[in-house]
């Protein structure tokens, strides 16, 4: 809603991308306060938000899906960015809702992302139909090991390019990362997810395919993504190609690949989509399917949960590349996270007053307490084991 920030936009390299009949901008942001975004600027802007919505879908020949974008540490994309997914839902009820947003780090300059992300969270759980979060902290550390893996390939040093730090964090200053590589990454996952829809392909895959198939249950909807090769377009040509099909299957399940700080393979995989661009073939996916199988841990109830999409255009520079989503209860560990940060401020009502000059205070507890029946839910799911098979014995009958 800044209209400094708008105006940089204006004058950054993607101006012409820009549809500026599009835009909607006041003289300040929501200040960092997820409440002011959510119950002051939405209501506010609701029917200039309505009406942008409306040119865009009339502009469509076939609407598939909404596809969300927004940080949850501030004020602005959490609180009205999930306004308007409210305003979708109710608007556009038969259209899937999709989500990307980025998760603040545990070293978040704003003091209080605490607050908005887990308030943000709630209404993600509530409105959308699929959640594809990335974490900043994740980001940093990927852009960190490239520039290394870079450096080491060309015999330079790289231990403070692009601002990422010898243990490939950072560090804090905010001012010292580096935004576009870390975007890259982000929308390298973004790209490879519409594929299917702006591509052919032998075996595309629809967004509104990956509801159908990768949320089991309504509420347990958020994905984790992996990344094969992991780079930003800019650093495609300086990298070194995976070596083979195989390791590109692996790397897009090992935790250095994934968007969120996850261990999915300590985890249960609940559902997973393999979306393939480029050169390669339904026998490289078969192969590595039935290798995989014996590598993860699957739900006993979906232990055939794989659904493959194949994109014969492959990413600019690349021969092939690999976006691995999947619901994993490895979710528990990020959400777990974010309720810890949550409660450490909310346990001594630090900055409350703030928040209650739009909302009630029992916002903040029932929040908490939804996220918490979510993480419940995944645990579930994590532990779940067969039921055992009871054999019945035939009655009127005398067993030996």
């Amino acid at each position: 809603m800044e209209e400094g920030v708008i105006n940089k936009m204006l004058k950054g390299p993607l101006s012409e991308v820009l549809d500026q009949t599009q835009l909607l901008y006041d003289v300040s942001g929501a200040g960092n306060n997820w409440a002011h975004g959510h119950h002051g600027y939405g209501p506010r802007y609701r029917d200039a938000l309505r009406e942008q919505l409306r040119r865009a879908a009339e502009g469509c020949d076939s609407l598939q899906s909404f596809l969300l974008l927004h940080s949850l540490g501030g004020g602005t994309g959490s609180g009205l960015g999930t306004y308007i997914l409210g305003m979708l839902q109710d608007d556009y009820p038969s259209v899937f809702r999709f989500s990307a947003p980025v998760f603040p780090s545990e070293d978040d300059h704003v003091v209080t992302a605490p607050y908005n992300a887990l308030l943000a969270a709630h209404q993600l759980l509530l409105n959308a139909d699929c959640v594809i979060p990335v974490e900043n902290q994740a980001l940093l550390d990927a852009c960190g090991r490239l520039e290394r893996s870079a450096g080491a390939a060309a015999g330079t040093p790289a231990s403070a390019a692009r601002g990422a730090g010898e243990d490939g964090g950072g560090g804090g200053g905010s001012g010292n990362k580096p935004w576009d590589a870390m975007n890259g990454v982000a929308a390298g996952m973004l790209l490879d997810l519409t594929a299917g829809v702006r591509f052919e392909g032998s075996l595309n895959v629809d967004l509104n395919d990956i509801t159908m198939n990768l949320v089991p249950f309504p509420r347990m909807h958020f994905l984790l993504s992996g990344l094969a090769p992991l780079a930003a377009q800019r650093d495609v040509g300086r990298m070194a190609a995976p070596r083979s099909m195989d390791q590109l299957f692996s790397d897009a399940f090992s935790r250095d690949h994934q968007l969120i700080w996850a261990e999915p393979r300590q985890h249960t995989f609940l559902a997973t989509a393999l979306m393939l661009r480029g050169a390669a073939g339904i026998g490289d996916v078969q192969r590595n399917v039935a290798r995989l199988r014996g590598g993860l841990r699957l739900a006993h109830w979906n232990e055939e949960g794989f659904k493959i999409g194949l994109c014969s255009q492959p990413r600019v520079g690349l021969p092939y590349s690999l976006l691995a989503l999947s619901n994993n209860c490895c979710i528990t560990d990020t959400l777990g996270a974010l309720q810890k940060r949550f409660d450490k401020l909310y346990r001594r009502r630090l900055f409350l007053h703030h928040y209650e000059e739009y909302m009630e205070r029992a916002g903040f507890d029932e929040a908490a307490e939804a996220i918490g029946a979510l993480r419940d839910d995944y645990r579930a799911a994590d532990g779940a084991r067969p039921a055992p098979i009871v054999r019945l014995r035939p009655r009127g009958l005398a067993l030996a």
